[in-house]
């Protein structure tokens, strides 16, 4: 199933990052499906991560951030030779995962705990994107109407 766009993007302007996180999405939702996963909401503004990854060590395991992208991909290490193997139940195999992340969002911290990858993240809000307010100053004369030369000799001498 595939949606159409178009007309979003003919009226509304710097909204490009949302097709491609929708395309990411389709594309992650037709691939298979492992290893298993959770996303949980942790607080206001901070998320976890808890993937499956039994038989991995941390060393087998990468974790990227690029582009507003967490990538975890893992790729299968030696296994030491413990006789012959009759039953292979416990899927081993390389793996990749994309996540997109929100604009400002950071990775906090990664750790591995009884066969499960925990990956913490926030959503960190600029300085400068935080709301913020503006002080109102009142006064006769304003720096407009006065030369440049008066403007500064009349901020130097409130400043004083």
């Amino acid at each position: 199933m595939s949606y159409d766009f178009a007309p979003l993007f003919r009226s509304a302007i710097g909204f490009d990052r949302l097709a491609q996180v929708m395309d990411t999405a389709a594309r992650n939702t037709s691939t298979a499906s492992y290893p298993p996963y959770d996303i949980s909401k942790t607080g206001n503004d901070s998320y976890s991560l808890t993937m499956a990854v039994a038989g991995f060590s941390p060393d087998d395991i990468e974790l990227v951030v690029q582009d507003n992208t967490l990538i975890v991909s893992g790729r299968v290490g030696e296994q030491p030779k413990t006789g012959e193997v009759l039953h292979r139940g416990i899927a081993r195999r390389a793996f990749e995962r994309r996540f997109a992340l929100a604009d400002h969002a950071e990775v906090i911290e990664a750790r591995m705990d009884n066969g499960l990858l925990s990956v913490s993240v926030r959503q960190v809000v600029p300085e400068a994107l935080k709301p913020r307010r503006i002080a109102i100053s009142t006064g006769a004369a304003t720096s407009e109407s006065l030369p440049v030369e008066a403007a500064a000799t009349q901020l130097a001498t409130v400043a004083a």
